[in-house]
Parts: C-alpha cells; sequence; structure tokens
C-alpha cells in the first residue's frame, strides 16, 4: 500500500483552519486544503497539500495497488517536538489503515525545513520517493533561507565564517580611523592582516581542540589542588634562569678577538652554565609529579627514581663539558681525574637509587597487589 504523506511541519492547518490533524482521506486533504486556502491563500502548505490530491489520483488512476493521502502536522515554533509530534501523528495514521500490507510512503514537502522528518517518517516505512513543492517565482528562496539558518546555528560554522569575514570588513573603517589619530595606516593594515592570519591558522591546524584541553587541564589542576602546577611554573622559572646563565659563560669563553669559538667549546660552555639550574627544574618538576601521584593514591616507589636519575645526569653532564672549556681567566677547567670522578658519581648514584627503590618496592609495596 501507497501512502501520499504531506508534510506541514509548523501546523499551519491546525492552527489556522482549526480542523484536528492527522487528516487522512483525498475528501477530508480537499476539504482541509479548500479550508486553509479560504484563511490564508499565500500559505506554502496548500501546495503541499493540492500536489499530494494530484499524486494520489495519478498512482490510483496507473498503479493496482492501494493508495491513501493523509497530511500529518507539527508544531510551530520548536523543530524537536514538531518532529516528535508528527512522529505520534503517523503512528496514528498508520494505526488507522486496515490493511494487511506493507506501507510505503511518498512524502510531498515544501522545503528543506520540512524535509528534516524524513529520518522520522524512514524509521517507521519504507519512503519510495520525496517531492519538494514550491512556488516557481521562489524555487530555491526556501532552501537557501533554511540552510543560512542552520549555519548561523552551528557556533562552530559561526566562528570559522564569521569571524574572519567581521575582521575583513573592519580593515577598512580601522584604518580611516587610524587615519584621522595620526596612526600609520600600513602598521594597522598589518596588524589586522597578522591577526586573520594567525586565526586562519590556527582554525587550519585545528589547534583549538588542544589549547582547550590545555585549559581544562589547568583548570582541573588549580580545583584539584595539584602540585604540578606550581612545580612546573617554578621549573619553566628555572630553565630560563639558567638558558640566561648558559649564554653568559658562552660569552665569557668567547675570545675578544678575532678567532670564534669552536662549536664543541660553546656548547660545553652553554652546558657547564644551565645544567645545575636544568637539573633543579627537573628535581622541581618531577617532585611535584610524584606528590600528586602519592595524593591519587597512584604512588610507587620507583617514582622516586627521576630526581636521582635528574641529579646523576647533570653530575655527567657538568663533568664532560667542563672537561671540555677551555682554561682561560674566570674559568676552571676539569681536568681528566675530575671528569672521571663526575662519571664514577653520576653512574653510580642512578644504579643505586634504582637499586635501592627496586628492593624497598618488593618489600614495601606502595599499593597492596590484586588478588
Amino acid at each position: 500500500m501507497l501512502l501520499v504523506l504531506c508534510i506541514d511541519l509548523d501546523d499551519d492547518v491546525g492552527r489556522k483552519t482549526d480542523i484536528d490533524t492527522p487528516v487522512v482521506g483525498s475528501d477530508a486533504v480537499r476539504e482541509a486544503a479548500i479550508a486553509l486556502a479560504t484563511v490564508d491563500p499565500e500559505d506554502s502548505d496548500l501546495n503541499v497539500m493540492f500536489q499530494g490530491l494530484s499524486t494520489y489520483d495519478s498512482l490510483q488512476a496507473e498503479d493496482d495497488e492501494a493508495v491513501e493521502v493523509a497530511v500529518v502536522t507539527g508544531v510551530e515554533g520548536n523543530d524537536v517536538t514538531a518532529n516528535r509530534t508528527i512522529g505520534d501523528e503517523i503512528d496514528t495514521v498508520l494505526a488507522g489503515l486496515q490493511t494487511g500490507e506493507e506501507v510505503s510512503a511518498i512524502v510531498i514537502t515544501d522545503g528543506a525545513q520540512d524535509e528534516s522528518v524524513i529520518p522520522i517518517i524512514r524509521s517507521r516505512m519504507p519512503i519510495d520517493g520525496v517531492q519538494r513543492v514550491v512556488v516557481r517565482q521562489a524555487q530555491n528562496l526556501e532552501s537557501m533561507y533554511y540552510t543560512i539558518k542552520q549555519v548561523l546555528a552551528d557556533p562552530e560554522t559561526r566562528g570559522t565564517i564569521l569571524v574572519p569575514l567581521g575582521i575583513l570588513l573592519l580593515i577598512y573603517p580601522m584604518v580611516v580611523i587610524a587615519g584621522a589619530f595620526d596612526v600609520a595606516g600600513a602598521v594597522l593594515l598589518g596588524l589586522l592582516s597578522a591577526l586573520l592570519g594567525l586565526y586562519t591558522l590556527f582554525r587550519g591546524l585545528g589547534l583549538e581542540d588542544s589549547i582547550d584541553a590545555t585549559a581544562d587541564r589547568i583548570r582541573n589542576g588549580l580545583y584539584a589542588g595539584r602540585a604540578t602546577l606550581i612545580t612546573y611554573v617554578v621549573a619553566l622559572a628555572l630553565v630560563i634562569v639558567g638558558g640566561v646563565q648558559g649564554v653568559s659563560l658562552v660569552e665569557t669563553v668567547t675570545p675578544t678577538g678575532s678567532d670564534t669559538p669552536t662549536i664543541v667549546t660553546t656548547a660545553a660552555a652553554f652546558v657547564h652554565g644551565s645544567v645545575q639550574w636544568f637539573a633543579a627544574a627537573g628535581i622541581t618538576s618531577s617532585l611535584g609529579q610524584v606528590t600528586d601521584e602519592y595524593l591519587a593514591d597512584r604512588f610507587r616507589w620507583r617514582y622516586l627514581n627521576a630526581p636521582f636519575y635528574v641529579v646523576a645526569i647533570a653530575i655527567v653532564l657538568y663533568g664532560l663539558s667542563g672537561f671540555f672549556l677551555p682554561d682561560i681567566a674566570g674559568i676552571a677547567a676539569f681536568t681528566l681525574p675530575d671528569l672521571a670522578i663526575a662519571l664514577t658519581v653520576g653512574t653510580l648514584l642512578g644504579v643505586l637509587s634504582t637499586l635501592t627503590f627496586a628492593v624497598v618496592e618488593s618489600r614495601y609495596p606502595a599499593t597492596p597487589e590484586p588478588a
């Protein structure tokens, strides 16, 4: 059996004619169409109902299969409620059809918005076809309006399209205003262009998700009282200080003459001047991480290896870089025995910390073993 289903999403038929819906049967649909035409001749749903009647007559004349026509309506102003109301009315229509055959539908609509109910119809019966009926003078007007409305309602699409467009539209008036205040228009134009370029690059690389996730982690860390937030800030400060100290030592070993230091000497000077600060940053951040793990009941004894490893690596790098420093005034270069002592101490510190915490964890596990 074929059911010609006319869709009135905003319930113009029910609101304007006081006719109870759903409307089932060709005579009832024709009466409803005439009643709506009498009240509001410009309503586009008239086209839908008359097209439904035309399709109904054509199918009856061409096919031996049983055919019925019906009008189902939603509600005004709320698409979700309207879709659910149409689903209920379709169920009422199907329940009233006294047939043992499978029912399939031909859907008649007046635009893209009404076609949003197609998934609801398809969940109840197969759809053999969809016919969109609009006035010829405005063939694509409603579809364009609905598409623009949907685009502007989507926050992500709205930000992607409207923000760059807004920046472009602001360029000329901002340049004019800048000229009125004796500000170089080229400078302002370059600034706006840079903002637009940064925004486009930001959206193109998809960095908004990473930044949002980072902001969420920071906010959750503040609320949860995580020690890593403080220790990371302190570690960053120590890294900056270490970089400055490393550059300062590089300048110290740079001769005043025409000769320039080798890459090995420059690297050794930078590492030697900064490694203790970098080590302090590593110890600070690792202690903050260990504290958070302990507070979250995820502590393991082997986590305490981290600060000892940092110290061990720092000792090795400090001794190795000091060995390659030039022997000039203000710098005490390491001798070969000094390098041997640094390498030995660093190695022993790393190995002994690993063995110590492994033994402690085996005898005093931080958390009970699962049964």
